[in-house]
């Protein structure tokens, strides 16, 4: 029998990661992209592929450069974009390009290269208008000037921000200078009928649309089908940093702009446009507070009167347009939501407001596509069984089919069981349990509860940065709990832990610890915990509240609310329901005395989300005063692994090793009781001596 892809982390970070999906107007084509290992084994480059929709032939690749091509979508006349960083035929290379790959067949092309590079590209799906988001330097009236003040910057080596106004990052990377800003490819011409004929087309240039709205424009574009307009997400700026997100309509061929959805008490993000032009379909949430937490909400918005009208108000589920493109017709479209540890598709009627469900298999489903006769859609889909993959989708059956992938399936080294327990005040909580194909209770497995983050959201799909079936390969039977907070349960399930952090999803994630612990084929004595962003708040507060777990691994974890509250790149928003009454009965710094746990910590220090400086504190908290310090002569059992170029993930190959590696290896020693050998890139050991074949 072939060794498991979980059973060495080199094959498992090289194996090839399908993600994204892309349908042509027609229907006849489908492309996804697929990541692969660069030649350094220190990051990835992302490749384009054809799927066949009819599941008859293999997929075929496209493109292939070292720089990687992202965001494929299709035109009205069939031609692919993309952007691409890779070299032109003149040996161009600086940042990332507008690429187009002809559907008459050739050579892909770059389409437009500028200063600061391109970011997205987006398509009309009746008409020949290509639109872009590209970043422009506050100083730059043109693309002449930006090009100047963008070489201005790189010449002196400077990379310094003044900045006027919040925020200033966001996730992993710093906001500014230079800001998102919407454009329209304009066609060239020749400037006088006697130019000569070229084999190549003059490049077009791009024409600013988001005039005037500077760091307001959120970044998000869609086009309405025949091009004419774009509904665009605006930022409204409000006193003492806050603000709210609005939708703005604009004439693509003027650029004259009118706020179309604008609530001060809302956040409205825009969405697709119908195929008739005349509505949208968005999703909108009221500002949450301490006492209120958020509820996405699908709705139908006219383009002509603003007016929006809430969509599916009964099915207490958090519905979002299920693509770029999710008409099916006028009056329906395609919607998704995640539902029961699961994901299910709807077919909305925005006339009615009623939905129908897709009785679809168990699996998460995105980019969701309609074929234009309405009948099949396309898919990419994954779940804790499997990860992403292309579909077939009959919207009228809900019968699945996979498609001929570029990439396989791996193979588990166990099996996954859906569990659940009731509550003491009688909430059903459940979640997933990996369990190693040798769990019995003859050789009952040791736990690990996995925490997810978020807060809101579920532990549904599949995740190549925390995969639990690499634990399960080395034995441990992985729990992935859903308590109070996550997604897919109804909104009260989630107003259930709101701003109660340490309330109903400690006890919820005990409660259903204690049953999955109650099987005679698991270990009770050998339990740990680990959870990552909120997940790790999670662990942070199990740490400060019971010794029963033998290890606790926390990672990016909030660990000073009062702290994490102001220096978080999206401080408005925690500040709106991280109140003084919830800093000061649910942050887990105040219980460090209490921790008599060894604990892993671990933090990029490119994480804008959760700062360096909850990790900092948690790490100098733990070794001076908890109940579990270091001794005289510096000694602890805790440990603190560091990424100094990593962020809230860890994303590079190499790292991704590391960090499972010192995971399990921190594991083994508190959990099973065993050594298990650190990699020796962290230099903490000689390596191996070999002999000499000419000895």
């Amino acid at each position: 029998m072939a060794e498991s892809l979980f059973s060495d982390l080199d094959r498992y970070v090289a194996h090839p990661r399908t993600a994204g999906l892309s349908l042509s107007p027609d229907g006849t084509r489908l492309i996804t992209t697929v990541q692969t290992l660069n030649k350094k084994s220190n990051g990835y480059v992302t490749s384009l592929w054809e799927v066949d929709p009819a599941g008859e032939r293999p997929a075929r690749r496209l493109t292939r450069s070292a720089k990687g091509e992202t965001g494929p979508t299709f035109a009205a006349n069939g031609d692919l974009y993309f952007t691409s960083a890779r070299p032109d035929e003149d040996g161009e290379d600086e940042r990332s390009a507008l690429w187009c790959l002809p559907a008459a067949g050739g050579e892909a092309r770059v389409i437009n290269r500028r200063s600061g590079g391109v970011s997205s590209v987006v398509t009309a799906a009746d008409a020949d208008v290509v639109a872009v988001t590209a970043p422009l330097l506050p100083g730059a009236a043109d693309e002449d000037s930006q090009q100047s003040l963008h070489k201005t910057r790189q010449d002196s080596s400077v990379k310094a921000i003044l900045h006027s106004g919040y925020p200033i990052r966001y996730w992993d990377h710093d906001l500014g200078p230079a800001r998102p800003h919407g454009f329209i490819l304009d066609a060239q011409t020749p400037d006088h009928e006697d130019a000569p004929v070229t084999s190549e087309p003059v490049r077009p240039k791009l024409r600013q649309i988001t005039e005037g709205l500077g760091s307001l424009f959120e970044g998000t574009m869609h086009l309405s089908p025949d091009g004419s307009q774009a509904l665009i997400g605006v930022t409204v700026p409000e006193a003492k940093t806050d603000r709210h997100s609005a939708i703005a309509l604009v004439d693509t061929s003027t650029g004259e702009r009118r706020m179309l959805v604008d609530e001060p008490e809302m956040t409205f993000s825009p969405g697709p446009i119908s195929p008739d032009g005349t509505k949208a379909a968005v999703v909108g949430s009221p500002k949450p507070t301490p006492s209120s937490a958020i509820a996405p909400q699908l709705y139908v918005v006219d383009l002509g009167s603003g007016a929006a009208t809430p969509l599916a108000e009964g099915l207490d589920l958090w519905l979002n347009p299920a693509s770029s493109r999710p008409w099916i017709d006028d009056q329906r479209l395609l919607a998704v939501a995640d539902y029961n540890g699961r994901g299910a598709m709807f077919i909305v009627d925005v006339t009615s407001g009623e939905t129908t469900e897709v009785p679809v298999e168990d699996a998460v489903y995105s980019q969701a596509f309609p074929t234009p006769d309405g009948t099949t859609a396309f898919a990419v889909r994954s779940s804790y069984a499997f990860p992403d993959e292309v579909v077939r989708i009959d919207l009228r059956s809900g019968s699945v089919t996979r498609l001929q992938n570029p990439t396989e399936r791996p193979e588990l080294p166990g099996t996954l069981e859906d569990v659940q327990t009731e509550t003491g005040d009688g909430v059903v909580v459940r979640g997933w349990l990996c369990l190693p194909e040798q769990a019995s209770p003859a050789d009952p497995a040791p736990l690990l509860l996995w925490i997810h983050g978020g807060p809101v959201s579920s532990w549904n799909a599949w995740t190549w940065r925390w995969n639990p079936w690499l634990a399960v390969e080395k034995g441990y039977a992985v729990l992935l709990p859903d308590p109070a907070l996550s997604t897919g349960y109804g909104q009260e399930f989630v107003q259930r832990g709101w701003n109660s952090w340490g309330e109903e999803p400690y006890t919820d994630l005990l409660s259903i610890t204690d049953a999955v612990e109650a099987r005679e084929d698991i270990d009770a004595s050998r339990t740990a915990a680990m959870g990552g962003s909120f997940g790790g708040y999670m662990a942070n507060w199990v740490a400060g509240h019971t010794d029963r777990f033998k290890a606790i691994v926390t990672h990016a974890s909030l660990w000073a609310l009062d702290q994490f509250g102001p220096t978080t790149d999206m401080s408005p928003f925690w500040r709106r329901q991280i109140d003084q009454t919830m800093m000061d009965r649910h942050s887990p710094h105040d219980f460090i005395s209490e921790i008599v746990t060894p604990m892993l910590v671990i933090h990029g220090d490119k994480d804008y989300r959760v700062p360096i400086g909850e990790g900092l504190r948690l790490w100098f908290e733990l070794l001076a005063d908890s109940g579990l310090p270091a001794d005289e002569n510096g000694e602890t059992l805790h440990r603190f692994l560091y990424f100094p170029d990593e962020n809230h993930w860890i994303l590079s190959p190499q790292h991704t090793k590391v960090w499972y590696q010192v995971i399990f290896a921190f594991l083994a020693e508190h959990v099973l009781g065993v050594q298990e050998e650190l990699p020796q890139e962290l230099g903490l050991s000689a390596p191996k001596s070999t002999e000499n074949d000419d000895a």
